[in-house]
């Protein structure tokens, strides 16, 4: 069984087990939190309505922080002297997938 779930503005598949990076959450370390799930494969079973997902809950644990890879950028003007050096580094939330529960209804 695997499913697809939204979180920060990207979607993601995911299996019970699985370790992935999502956007900062705002939620302390040791946490469980509850992702969206937008799609749900369960076999021979495929639930994408809204109707169908009512109910399927996508359970994680935040297990840490990290930093992304460092962004570096130049912005230039020619002929006015106008130069701007810029960086990122984007927090992410390290989530381990704990269950992916559907309820029983067809």
């Amino acid at each position: 069984m695997y499913a697809v779930i939204r979180s920060g503005g990207k979607q993601e598949r995911v299996a019970e087990g699985q370790q992935l990076r999502v956007e900062l959450l705002g939620l302390p370390t040791g946490s469980d939190v509850e992702l969206d799930p937008v799609l749900v494969v369960d076999d021979d079973r495929v639930l994408a309505t809204p109707e169908q997902l009512a109910g399927t809950v996508v359970a994680a644990r935040i297990i840490g922080e990290e930093l992304g890879p460092k962004i570096r950028g130049f912005t230039y003007r020619p002929k006015t002297r106008s130069r701007r050096r810029w960086g990122h580094r984007q927090h992410y939330a390290t989530v381990e997938i704990t269950a992916i529960t559907v309820p029983d209804g067809r």
